[in-house]
């Protein structure tokens, strides 16, 4: 699916067992005005923050991510924003430092996963 970027500048290349829900699908109404993740977004996000490597001090450039999700069926919308709020406090201080992002959809019905590599944003020449 697309020509993925072979950039050799990586920072960081590793892989999350599980598959992200939909941002835009993960919520649901419990009560007037109270709107809270759903538990497969719940799940997600602790799954995510166990896996994620951590760094100290966190990088406050720029960065440019890939990501390449590999879900279990071709159902669901392609969508990496769970991935890069998990990575915002981690190894990033703020999602907004993410100026340039590539993401890819692919399907394992065995193994869902996904693959992020992140490096400095211009890459340097």
């Amino acid at each position: 699916m697309g020509v993925k970027n072979e950039c050799s500048d990586w920072l960081f290349d590793f892989t999350i067992i599980g598959e992200p829900a939909s941002k835009a699908n993960s919520r649901v109404w419990r009560g007037p005005g109270r709107l809270i993740k759903s538990p497969k977004a719940v799940a997600y996000a602790q799954a995510f923050s166990w896996q994620c490597p951590a760094i100290d001090p966190l990088i406050t450039e720029d960065v440019a991510v890939e990501v390449t999700i590999w879900y279990a069926s071709r159902r669901p919308d392609l969508d990496p924003s769970l991935i890069l709020d998990g990575l915002q406090n981690k190894i990033i201080k703020n999602d907004r430092q993410v100026k340039e992002l590539h993401c890819y959809h692919e399907l394992d019905t065995k193994n869902p996963r996904a693959r992020i590599r992140i490096r400095k944003h211009p890459p340097p020449p």
